[in-house]
């Protein structure tokens, strides 16, 4: 019998693959003030491009606070008997954030949506407008999309709206004894508008919104790293296309088509990147240094294939 546990134990630690939860840790004392800072401007940054969409006007800046620790009891006496308040659902298990802001700011957004100057009310409304509420709708999934996608765990980001009730004590996100971390997010546009709203969730759950550092470490290992693979074939190129719309029209109507003709295209949140027929990763579109860019959200490793036609990568499509 040759060979002992411990050794053959140790040869198999190089092929082993884990599962994110496995292989993720979360930061360190030391590390954590400076991995809470990092999310937070990332995020800010990311949700200034993707709710400056939905706005019309000048640019929009979005900060963030570093969280601050309170009762259950003091968010839902800060929140106030009567707010926007929506719980979103982040991921596929069961981690959800809240998400409240007053009627006159949920008001104020949606003017500057229609192209008006965003101006709070001096007195909100006593019921939500159907615009407004569907404003907000509209933002709380962006925000839930955008805070999924920060996590960085390479898989297909997750987020949406689970419910939204004017009474946050009736909506119980999480008990009046819990610790809770509280983030004040301000946006502002054009230095003549500024809105106010709060994201909150227990303090024990914040860290699993973090980015997941550890998440790609088991593409290291011998068994599926590209350069293992093959290095004959790691430098062959492939035609990415990034599809932003596919449209049908009939070939009668195809036929009359003439410069100056408009036509709709209806351009989803993810945006699949393909290689051939088959999809490759999925992103939201966007803009880097003044060019379009899609930022992937989930890559799906397994669409590669070594027998695709070489050429640089390019878009299919027009916004």
């Amino acid at each position: 019998m040759t060979g002992t546990f411990a050794d053959d134990f140790a040869r198999s630690r190089p092929v082993a693959q884990h599962c994110t939860e496995l292989t993720w840790r979360g930061p360190r004392p030391d590390e954590r003030k400076g991995a809470v800072t990092a999310w937070l401007r990332d995020l800010s940054s990311d949700m200034a491009q993707e709710l400056g969409q939905i706005l019309q006007g000048d640019k929009l800046d979005v900060t963030i606070s570093e969280p601050k620790i309170m009762t259950g009891a003091e968010v839902f006496e800060k929140i106030g008997p009567i707010a926007i308040n929506t719980l979103l659902r982040i991921g596929s298990g069961d981690q959800t954030v809240l998400l409240s802001l007053d009627y006159a700011t949920a008001v104020a957004l949606t003017d500057c949506s229609f192209g008006g100057e965003g101006a709070k009310p001096e007195k909100g409304p006593s019921e939500l407008p159907r615009s407004a509420g569907l404003l907000v709708e509209q933002f709380a999934a962006t925000m839930a999309q955008v805070i999924a996608m920060a996590q960085g765990t390479g898989e297909p980001a997750r987020g949406d709206v689970l419910v939204r009730s004017e009474s946050v004590v009736r909506l119980k996100p999480f008990s009046t004894e819990a610790e809770i971390s509280v983030m004040e997010v301000s946006l502002a546009q054009g230095g003549s508008a500024e809105w106010e709203m709060l994201l909150a969730l227990p303090h024990e759950r914040l860290d699993e919104l973090l980015p997941k550092t550890n998440s790609n470490r088991s593409l290291s290992c011998p068994e599926i790293s590209g350069s293992k693979r093959g290095d004959a074939y790691a430098g062959l190129p492939l035609v990415l296309e990034a599809v932003l719309s596919e449209i049908e029209m009939p070939i009668g109507k195809l036929e009359r088509l003439a410069p100056g003709d408009e036509i709709a295209l209806n351009i989803p949140r993810e945006l699949p990147l393909r290689i051939g027929d088959d999809v490759f990763a999925h992103g939201v579109f966007g803009t880097f240094d003044n060019h379009m860019a899609l930022r992937l959200t989930s890559v799906s490793h397994s669409a590669v294939r070594s027998d695709q036609g070489a050429a640089r990568a390019r878009f299919r499509g027009a916004a």
